[in-house]
């Protein structure tokens, strides 16, 4: 039996070097690198907390902004229900490089994905008034025409960071509660894990993720689960 009550994919996207593997570091473990290589496709986090009562568990994907990698990472929307794009205040390029994003997110993602934006800011606080390249206003004004939340944070800090993941977490759930999005699309996510692990020859997350379908292999409407991982099995032995 799961030890939560929801599944929640969160995507990351934005340009290379704007601090999206710093920001899923920070939320996930409470640490924070100086130094950090750029991301090779995707890498994956996960963190729980509770919210009304409900036990969450988050499963952050931070993406790789390089063009190279761009085929990839499509693959890794799917199934998203929260869409994060990440700017660097000292970057005017990352920002007008948004709107290119989220139109990757819309294109591939599930079309009820929610969305915020976020501002990183630099560590040294002088260097945000002397480098400063977007106000506050600009990206407030983009965030509310498209429908977004905006937040601004810090990865060094730890300014607004959990925030921006539990407020995404609470407006999700208020829309589950509201009937606006089918939480049954945690299947989704499961199998594209389960794909991935027998792709990466990864035996122990592959046993992790098996036990993840128990609960929902048990409903009648999800019994095509079994089939599939019997062909899957097949695949993996060849």
């Amino acid at each position: 039996m799961n030890n939560y009550n929801y599944l929640l994919k969160f995507i990351i996207v934005g340009d290379i070097c704007v601090g999206k593997s710093c920001l899923v570091l920070q939320f996930t473990d409470s640490k924070f690198r100086n130094e950090h290589d750029a991301t090779i496709g995707v890498e994956f986090g996960s963190k729980y907390t509770t919210i009304n009562d409900k036990r969450i568990k988050l499963q952050i994907w931070d993406t790789s902004g390089q063009e190279a990698f761009k085929s990839i990472v499509r693959s890794y929307y799917r199934g998203s229900i929260g869409g994060i794009l990440v700017f660097d205040v000292t970057s005017r390029q990352s920002f007008e490089n948004i709107t290119k994003w989220n139109k990757e997110i819309q294109s591939y993602a599930c079309d009820k994905i929610e969305m915020t934006l976020i501002q990183m800011k630099s560590a040294i606080i002088i260097i945000i008034y002397i480098r400063r390249q977007v106000s506050r206003d600009e990206a407030q004004a983009f965030a509310k025409r498209e429908g977004f939340t905006y937040f601004e944070t810090s990865a060094k800090t730890g300014e607004n960071v959990n925030n921006v993941f539990e407020q995404m977490a609470k407006i999700i759930l208020k829309r589950i509660d509201c009937g606006d999005i089918d939480p049954s699309q945690d299947v989704q996510l499961v199998i594209q894990l389960y794909l991935l692990a027998i792709w990466n020859k990864n035996r122990i997350w592959e046993q992790r993720v098996v036990k993840s379908l128990r609960r929902i292999r048990q409903q009648k409407k999800y019994k095509w689960i079994d089939n599939t991982l019997k062909k899957l099995k097949g695949i993996r032995k060849r």
